[in-house]
């Protein structure tokens, strides 16, 4: 078996499980241990009232990413949850597509950190973010 096939497969699950992820249009696009790219297409329904791709939305973007980098390096039977979350946002977002390329930087026994760039269809840099993440066993 594919082990890369399997994780994609796997976080690919985990998004189509998630009611928001499905309504934001949030897919998973690339995944290897330590790294994850998510994308989605920019609507009418993602922009603030300038017209422009509203920075929570940006945020949960990059959120997702560095989420799901964490996921692809704990073992069975740990979780995390993000308990610190910076946005820098660089450039506006426009309609069209967008993607977030999230990548774990450590994990602790309790905390994990990871990183994330949004980038638009053109390769410009919209927001860097980062994130501390508590990392605990999966509870019953």
């Amino acid at each position: 078996m594919d082990e890369r096939a399997d994780l994609v497969r796997n976080l690919q699950e985990r998004l189509q499980g998630s009611e928001f992820h499905r309504w934001a249009g949030i897919e998973l696009t690339d995944a290897a241990p330590g790294r994850v790219e998510v994308s989605f297409e920019a609507g009418p329904h993602h922009l603030n009232l300038q017209g422009l791709v509203h920075g929570g939305v940006i945020a949960a973007l990059a959120d997702t990413a560095m989420g799901l980098a964490m996921r692809t390096k704990l073992g069975r039977g740990r979780r995390h949850v993000t308990v610190d979350l910076t946005v820098e946002f660089m450039a506006p977002g426009r309609a069209g597509r967008i993607v977030a390329r999230g990548r774990t930087v450590k994990i602790g026994r309790q905390l994990g950190f990871a990183e994330a760039d949004v980038v638009d269809a053109r390769g410009r840099l919209l927001a860097r973010a980062r994130s501390t993440l508590s990392v605990t066993s999966e509870k019953g």
